[in-house]
């Protein structure tokens, strides 16, 4: 058996995050025992029946490096320093010390970037350099790592081929089904969430949808689920939930059930289409737009909102009852090509 540090954005509660692990996980060689870095070791234990160490505890750290042979670095949006600046000195410095220390390393599913300083373009730059194999999820990154000579295989991002667990939904099968997927951030203002309620209430009104609200990292989601899910029950009493769901293949098969997703996560756009649930998305960051874009999902960048309800309310009504004829085809292909991100992992 060959023993691998699996490190990324674990343990945090973020449903995305968690779907990245498990699905690395599902993918693993049969021969290597992994070992997770987690902020919450016996969380990550529990939900995914892994061993896992304390991310924060140098000194365990140091002993589980010692241990093992590889050091597995992914996935997702890690190596960036639009959130912090410290996230290229944190990865940067774990994938230094991993090659220090003599074990073959592994830049898995990786999207590289934004990254606005140039500390952290120097980090990032050896970091990957060191690495025997890369793969990434984005024609951006790849082209990123293509300007400093690294070379990296593309692939879809590995969550579409996360094996989903389906999941029985309290619901009225008869109304459609409309799951929505916000997260916090600067530029949801309250007026924002103010207009996407309305719109969501309207949408109600035309349609008698039913509305569930996912909180995928219910310590920053949740108080806006949570106030939305008030506005709309208080016009429409009983006809929207707050779903909260940790397992994350339990939570990619809530959207088995859904019949329109709207959401500014990426994995909650993944997990949707994926599942067969027509989408609408809400762009906060490039990954979202660049999916968008991929999959020709219909929608708005964050800072661009409309402030007429009813553009909302009319493009949600029409996404809810015309569905893409070609998107199962590609969803089809992307679930495939995910599969390339298995065969770096050897």
């Amino acid at each position: 058996m060959r023993r691998a540090v699996l490190c990324g954005y674990y343990g945090m509660g973020n449903g995305g995050d968690e779907a990245l692990l498990a699905t690395l996980l599902q993918m693993l060689p049969k021969d290597i025992q992994p070992l997770v870095l987690s902020a919450s070791p016996r969380a990550t234990e529990n939900l995914h029946q892994v061993e896992a160490s304390d991310r924060y505890s140098v000194f365990a750290l140091i002993n589980e490096l010692k241990r093992s042979d590889l050091f597995i670095w992914g996935g997702g949006s890690l190596m960036q320093d639009a959130t912090s600046a410290r996230n290229p000195i944190y990865y940067g410095g774990l994938m230094g010390l991993a090659q220090g220390m003599g074990l073959q390393t592994i830049a898995w599913a990786q999207g590289v970037g934004p990254l606005k300083r140039k500390l952290s373009k120097w980090i990032a730059r050896r970091a990957f350099q060191g690495c025997s194999s890369v793969s990434v999820r984005d024609r951006q990154s790849a082209q990123l790592l293509a300007d400093w000579q690294i070379e990296s295989v593309v692939a879809p991002d590995p969550v579409w081929a996360l094996d989903a667990n389906p999941i029985n939904i309290d619901r009225d099968a008869l109304k459609p089904l409309v799951a929505v997927v916000l997260r916090s951030h600067p530029a949801l203002t309250t007026c924002r969430i103010a207009t996407i309620t309305e719109a969501l209430q309207k949408l109600q009104l035309q349609t008698n949808a039913e509305i569930m609200l996912i909180p995928f990292q219910p310590a920053q989601d949740k108080a806006i689920a949570q106030a939305i899910c008030d506005s709309l029950n208080e016009k429409m009493p009983s006809c929207s939930q707050i779903v909260i769901q940790k397992d994350p293949r339990r939570l990619k098969g809530i959207f088995k059930s859904v019949d329109l997703t709207i959401a500014m996560r990426l994995h909650g756009l993944i997990m949707a289409a994926a599942e067969g649930s027509n989408c609408s998305a809400i762009s906060y960051d490039p990954k979202v737009s660049y999916l968008m874009e991929d999959l020709g999902i219909s929608g708005w960048e964050l800072e661009d909102l409309p402030d007429n309800v009813q553009s909302f309310t009319d493009a949600w009504v029409d996404q809810l009852e015309n569905r893409d004829q070609f998107l199962s085809d590609r969803v089809q292909q992307l679930k495939q090509q995910a599969l390339i991100h298995q065969k770096i992992l050897g």
